[in-house]
């Protein structure tokens, strides 16, 4: 690894790199959850002191013991339709004793590892509640944005408490726009869309929501001094109340009523923040870790530990429940937060501003926060990330959709579920509809119909596997395959079971079974026959022997190999053998036979030679191929860039046959035979052809050759030239193409011709 790389690594980052860009993203951070958290309090019925605290304890506290490092966790927005029904009902103080109870809850679920559920959130749920929070920060900060301030800043719900909702607010804001806020926020908007499209503000070490916010405080004191229309009131700013002091400030703070432990609606109260609390943070996490443009993963049932600590210490103070907030979190990633350390800086911000700055914070206008807001969700919810999920599929794309629109319209939590509920249907659908792989496989025996089981075979899949079974013909030939698969439910090993052993003996279905482990007492065997055996060696005949070999040839080129039971065929095949073809072929390592046409052990016999030449001793085989073991077919098959035939032409135009056939001593017999097919009035022609020229020459001689090969096979062997006269064997001339794995066979005339291949049912 580079230095420069191992600089840059996410686990060995220096400290001069990570710690002023994380200070800067804090700082950020810290000036957009201030008002979130107070918001958040405000729209649950706290005091909004509350929501401070929250975001205090979110950063000083679960940002150290987190092992995420880009999430920000405080006050929930998701949470403020419990807060409020908690408070409504048990007090605020025996709220804060169910918040404590909820985080010993959490810890307990995070020690237990009940994090672990987050692996199976759908993809499209996760990327549904990314784009849902978008959309609701664009619709819900447009208001903010013209001085329309009626609800407060983290108030994400559909419903709002002036008892409208998301789109009436909109609608409201035609008739309630003020001038200096409204000026501030569109300032502010053009101001963040041009600092990334200016490259002189781009290169600006100082991030544009920090901009933005002191820009906002020069605006906001310019308009008081104007006056008039212009002057922004108090409803329009950041309002944090002034404690004066450290002392007074924790003074302030508020104790769980502990007399009330034996009130089982506290229980009830606490398991009910605990789940919600803890299904908001995975699926914020898990949101989180997908926009980390380092891609680093937070491991779940941690966080839910470190969540929990967080809620007891924030219910003991008197804060609200906190949580993961994907809004503060994507506003620290967009700002080029690096570590947890921008996390703890927004909380020491929190803490410390409260006291000693409130005069300041309370001059920024709500409207240039709204903007920084507004970028951040049309980043989350851009155009391009509504096609990819697009792209990918129905299957995706409608429970993102779905997800998305729940969110909106009702709120984080309810909306997830939905979202969950569709995309759990889809799945079961999917299951439903393609819970295995079908594949028609060609064997000597006939067509057999493979069934690939996957590697997860639960309950769900066994209706699906039932329909496939019953709809098997009479008299198929079935191999079922589980040797991808790590499980199958019982349900589905008794359906196994019951057809091969009842079901499909009935129905003259021959079923054979590969890769079953040996706890499920089901065997290895197979009932098809994928070997040439002496049976359908006397069944075939030489012309449907050679549409096996095409057949098998297009497999090869197809990447559609049958798969066999080698160990099997070694099996049945070690007494004796049957093969269908002898093929005469090169030596060339890129030209195995075998491969070429698909054959397994026992199929074909395989002559090899330089040149696929012919001599005595090759004679001989061949002979014995076809005469005593019974072969159908001989095919002599040359290839195109043929070393062998490429010397032949070389020596013969008296060219240097190059170092690899300069060191035999034994080739020139080889070439005298491959020079038979070679023209000596060819050499001028061929010294002055192109590179490319020559190679289509030699690839010609060597179809001449094959074509040579076959006749002289007729001529000196009268045992083949009997059997060929009687029609009990075919000889046959063919050239393999290197470069495509394509077969082009010879006619009985030695013209090139295709070949039709017939399907098994007509041989």
């Amino acid at each position: 690894m580079s230095a420069a790389s191992s600089a840059l690594s996410p686990q060995r980052d220096p400290l001069s790199y990570t710690v002023p860009r994380d200070a800067i993203a804090g700082l950020v951070v810290f000036l957009v959850a201030l008002p979130l958290c107070l918001g958040v309090a405000v729209a649950s019925g706290a005091d909004p002191i509350a929501g401070l605290l929250a975001g205090i304890v979110g950063g000083l506290i679960v940002g150290p013991l987190s092992k995420s490092q880009t999430s920000v966790s405080g006050p929930a927005a998701g949470l403020v339709a419990i807060v409020i029904a908690q408070i409504n009902s048990l007090g605020f103080e025996a709220f804060l004793l169910a918040v404590v109870l909820a985080g010993v809850i959490q810890i307990g679920m995070g020690l237990a590892k009940a994090g672990f559920i987050a692996a199976f959130f759908p993809t499209s749920v996760i990327k549904g509640l990314l784009a849902a929070i978008g959309v609701i920060l664009v619709l819900k900060q447009l208001p903010h944005l013209f001085g329309h301030d009626t609800d407060p800043e983290g108030e994400m719900a559909f419903q709002q408490p002036d008892h409208g909702n998301t789109f009436s607010s909109l609608w409201d804001i035609t008739g309630d726009v003020h001038l200096g806020a409204a000026t501030i926020g569109f300032v502010s908007l053009g101001l963040l869309f041009a600092w990334g499209k200016i490259k002189a503000l781009k290169s600006s070490p100082l991030p544009a929501p920090l901009f933005v916010a002191v820009l906002g405080v020069l605006m906001y004191m310019m308009f008081r001094s104007i006056g008039g229309p212009w002057a922004i009131e108090s409803g329009h700013l950041v309002n944090v109340p002034s404690s004066g002091s450290f002392s007074s400030f924790f003074g302030a703070l508020k104790s769980p009523d502990f007399s009330r432990w034996v009130d089982p609606a506290i229980y009830v109260g606490a398991v009910t923040i605990a789940l919600v609390a803890s299904l908001e943070t995975l699926l914020n996490v898990e949101a989180v870790d997908r926009i980390d443009p380092k891609q680093r993963h937070t491991p779940p049932s941690h966080e839910l530990l470190s969540q929990g600590v967080g809620n007891v210490v924030s219910g003991m103070i008197g804060g609200l429940p906190v949580t993961s907030v994907i809004v503060r979190s994507s506003v620290n990633i967009d700002t080029g937060g690096q570590t947890k350390l921008s996390t703890i800086i927004h909380g020491v911000l929190l803490l410390t501003s409260v006291v000693f700055l409130p005069w300041l914070l309370n001059m920024i206008p709500l409207s240039c926060l709204a903007a920084i807001l507004i970028v951040t969700g049309i980043k989350l919810a851009s155009p391009k990330f509504v096609k990819q999920m697009w792209d990918e599929g129905r299957y995706q794309f409608i429970p993102f959709v779905v997800t998305v629109l729940a969110i909106v319209f009702t709120d984080l939590l309810i909306g997830v579920l939905i979202g969950l509920a569709v995309a759990i249907s889809f799945i079961l659908n999917s299951n439903l509809r393609r819970p295995i792989r079908r594949h028609m496989e060609k064997h000597l025996g006939g067509d057999v119909i493979r069934i690939e089981l996957a590697e997860q075979v639960s309950f769900l899949k066994r209706g699906a596997l039932t329909k496939e079974l019953d709809s098997l013909p009479a008299g198929s030939q079935l191999v079922l395959d589980a040797t991808n698969t790590d499980y199958i439910d019982p349900d589905v090993l008794d359906l196994i079971r019951d057809y091969k052993n009842e079901t499909a003996p009935a129905h003259g279905v021959k079923v054979s079974l590969r890769g079953f482990r040996s706890k499920y007492a089901m065997d290895d065997q197979t009932e098809h026959v994928d070997h040439a055996t002496r049976e359908r060696q006397q069944d075939l005949d030489p012309q449907q022997v050679l549409e096996l070999l095409l057949d098998g040839n297009r497999r090869f080129r197809a990447g559609d190999k049958l798969n066999r039971d080698l160990t099997r065929q070694v099996r049945a095949t070690a007494d004796g053998q049957h093969p269908m073809a002898c093929v005469l072929s090169c030596i060339d390592s890129r030209a195995p036979a075998e491969m070429i046409f698909d054959c397994g052990l026992g199929d074909i016999f395989s002559a090899r030679i330089a040149g696929n030449v012919t001599s005595p001793k090759v004679m001989g085989s061949v002979e014995y191929a076809c005469a005593v073991a019974g072969a159908k077919l001989i095919l002599v098959m040359g290839h195109s860039r043929c070393g062998a035939v490429t010397a032949a032409v070389k020596w013969a135009f008296r060219q240097p046959l190059g170092e690899e056939a300069a060191k035999c001593s034994h080739v020139e017999s080889i070439l005298e035979d491959i020079h038979q097919c070679i023209e000596a009035s060819d050499q001028s022609s061929f010294e002055a052809m192109t590179p490319e020229e020559q190679d289509e020459y030699i690839d010609e001689v060597a179809r001449k050759n094959v074509s040579r090969v076959v006749d002289e096979v007729l001529e000196q062997s009268p045992v083949l030239a009997r059997l060929e006269s009687e029609g009990r064997i075919m000889i046959r001339g063919a050239i393999y193409d290197v470069k495509s794995g394509g077969l082009t066979v010879f006619g009985p005339d030695g013209q090139e011709g295709e070949t039709e291949a017939v399907s098994h049912s007509q041989v």
